[in-house]
């Protein structure tokens, strides 16, 4: 059984969407460096279409996407909610962030609008690092896929002062 530990409204995970983020726990990839290593345990509340309703009740009007952020313990389990999701609340986009190298045979890609997935690689950075290993996808409605990892990406502002050019970058 799935099971989550938090959620948050946040604005940078899927670009151009306002996405409630659902942090599920019992993660079983473990990746050095994990910034949620607290979703490691198996704790938390049933993740299921009763916690789905509940959630787009609450942040319905605030959110346009739902983040379902690991899961790859029950992958399966994480498809069949985000077909739910397409199924009684399709005005919203649904998102699945994997820490797998690959998205899971038996997993119906079409259940979901974005697919991220990699471990996250410390000497190779996150999703805004252009060495970073890990992708976003935009699922296309016939399956196939669109890498929009770029969209992390910020160019630096270029700036002269006293005849010397400075590339200022935000990480």
């Amino acid at each position: 059984m799935l099971k989550y530990v938090n959620t948050g409204i946040v604005f940078q995970e899927i670009p151009d969407e306002v996405t409630l983020a659902v942090n599920i726990s019992n993660c079983p990839c473990r990746c050095p460096g994990c910034h949620s290593r607290y979703l490691w345990d198996d704790t938390g509340l049933p993740l299921d279409t009763n916690a789905v309703d509940a959630f787009i009740e609450k942040y319905g009007r605030n959110i346009t996407c739902l983040a379902f952020m690991g899961g790859d313990a029950d992958p399966r389990a994480v498809s069949q909610l985000a077909q739910y999701m397409h199924e009684e609340h399709p005005h919203f986009k649904v998102a699945w962030y994997s820490g797998r190298l690959r998205i899971p045979t038996g997993i119906k890609k079409t259940d979901f609008d974005f697919i991220k997935i990699g471990p996250y690689i410390r000497h190779l950075g996150p999703l805004n690092s252009p060495t970073t290993n890990q992708r976003l996808y935009r699922i296309l409605p016939d399956g196939s896929s669109e890498d929009i990892t770029y969209r992390f990406w910020r160019k630096g502002l270029t700036l002269e002062h006293q005849n010397k050019r400075v590339l200022i970058t935000s990480a």
